[in-house]
């Protein structure tokens, strides 16, 4: 598709904001820090450990809620209060370094996190969608995974100097500055509302029966989508298309008379269960994002046991950062994978971190590097077809529920993970952890997706 003259300034302006809001969003200085803040205070690793699961919650919870109140509000809106609600947490964290601070912290921490997944996405693929440069949503997506990506790393470059310049006070308020400058350049962000359009009705149908629901064609597919939004109680012209709902245009503002956020809660779920290929998108992020994403956390661990000194795990970790760069930046490339080479880029990063994992050797996280580069890559990948399938106007709420599914898994991944690594150590249960991508590389063969298209 090619993006009009005009138009290309205002994907510049979106793509250099969108950016700009994913790098100071995880700019963080208490990043590397806050479990040494929290066990200076006093912690035990239980607590500590009660405080991650805290944090999960709270994301969970408010995952699905937070997309619909995106789809029924605004988008924009969502994404400014994100970071000032993590704003507030890191505050209290230092200023009032206690057990309750810190939970409480955690609570606006994952209810920030929650705020943003869904309504990033959404807003991001129906900006470009009115700009008529869809198909650009996978460069950006991929390149805003690697803003944030870079912004974790600048928290690891900074954190040191600034604490020992001030401590945990001095990297606190900091972090707090960064959430801050990440909630005025989310106001930056353009914003339409969602819209729908509904498909014709030939005369000879006549009314539909009481309980029947209008349908929407799928712009790609030609499959129905249930149409959720609310009756309106006017007649649909014969052959022809119900008007769409007013536009809020870029102002961001509900119209008068759009359905709310508990009607987009009901329409994004009547997607997932109406439509399989929806659904299976769906569970398609879950299943990629969560394993790697899981052992993510435990990679300092990994490091360690390589037997490197305390001071060399940063650096092997910044290898890892280097490969989820260079996987979110090959995204416009990989958009050209058939799922056949989905598959084999799966394939690819389960074999490479179960090779570099069992090597228990530093040059190990040259392997590890290469396959978080495939797993950034192939996580974008899952998130451009989810986002290609969603057809009705509860995308940010379609979004969520694969974000909560993701978050549901990864809690689970957590506790099976510890216990596998207690009874194994790590490096084999990186190697083990990794199986289940074999089974989804499988699932993305081209031969099921034709005998699902047969049913």
């Amino acid at each position: 598709m090619l993006v009009a003259p005009a138009r290309v300034p205002a994907t510049r302006r979106l793509a250099a904001t969108l950016y700009g809001y994913a790098f100071l969003t995880d700019l963080v200085l208490l990043y590397p820090l806050y479990v040494l803040l929290f066990a200076d205070t006093g912690l035990s690793v239980g607590q500590i450990s009660s405080l991650f699961v805290l944090w999960s919650a709270a994301g969970i919870l408010l995952e699905v809620p937070s997309g619909a109140w995106a789809d029924a509000l605004s988008r924009r809106l969502l994404l400014r209060l994100a970071p000032l609600l993590t704003a507030a947490g890191f505050a209290l964290w230092v200023l009032l370094p206690s057990y309750p601070a810190f939970a409480v912290g955690f609570l606006l921490w994952g209810a920030g996190g929650a705020l943003r997944s869904g309504a990033l996405e959404a807003l991001v693929y129906t900006e470009l969608d009115h700009l008529g440069a869809a198909d650009r949503y996978a460069r950006l997506i991929g390149r805003t995974r690697t803003a944030e990506v870079l912004g974790a790393v600048g928290s690891g470059l900074l954190a040191g100097p600034v604490f020992a310049f001030g401590g945990y006070l001095a990297v606190g308020a900091a972090s707090v500055l960064t959430c801050l400058l990440a909630a005025a350049v989310a106001a930056r962000l353009p914003e339409r509302r969602p819209t729908a359009t509904p498909a014709p009705v030939p005369a000879a149908t006549g009314p539909a029966p009481d309980g029947a629901v209008p349908a929407l064609v799928r712009p790609a597919s030609g499959e129905a989508v249930p149409d959720v939004r609310p009756p309106s109680g006017e007649a649909v012209p014969a052959g022809g298309s119900a008007a769409p709902p007013p536009s809020g245009g870029a102002t961001g503002e509900q119209p008068p008379g759009e359905p709310g956020w508990r009607d987009r809660v009901r329409g994004g779920l009547a997607e997932v269960r109406a439509h399989r290929a929806v659904r299976a998108a769906v569970l398609l992020v879950a299943a990629v994002a969560t394993i790697w994403g899981g052992l993510d956390e435990y990679t300092g661990l990994l490091a360690r046991d390589t037997g490197v000194a305390e001071t060399t795990v940063p650096l092997l970790l910044l290898l890892l950062w280097g490969g989820m760069t260079a996987g979110g930046l090959l995204a416009p490339l990989g958009e050209r994978l058939s799922d056949r080479g989905h598959a084999g880029l799966l394939v690819l990063a389960a074999t490479a971190t179960a090779a570099g994992a069992l090597l228990r050797h530093p040059a190990g996280f040259l392997l590890l590097a290469v396959a978080f580069a495939a797993f950034q890559l192939a996580t974008v990948l899952a998130d451009v077809r989810l986002q290609a399938r969603i057809s009705g106007d509860a995308r940010a709420t379609v979004t969520s529920l694969a974000g909560m599914a993701t978050d549901l898994t990864t809690v689970a991944f957590y506790g099976a993970y510890g216990l596998l690594a207690g009874a194994v150590g790590n490096p084999v249960a990186f190697a083990v952890a990794v199986l289940p991508y074999l089974l989804v590389a499988l699932w993305l063969c081209p031969d099921r997706a034709v005998n699902q298209g047969k049913k």
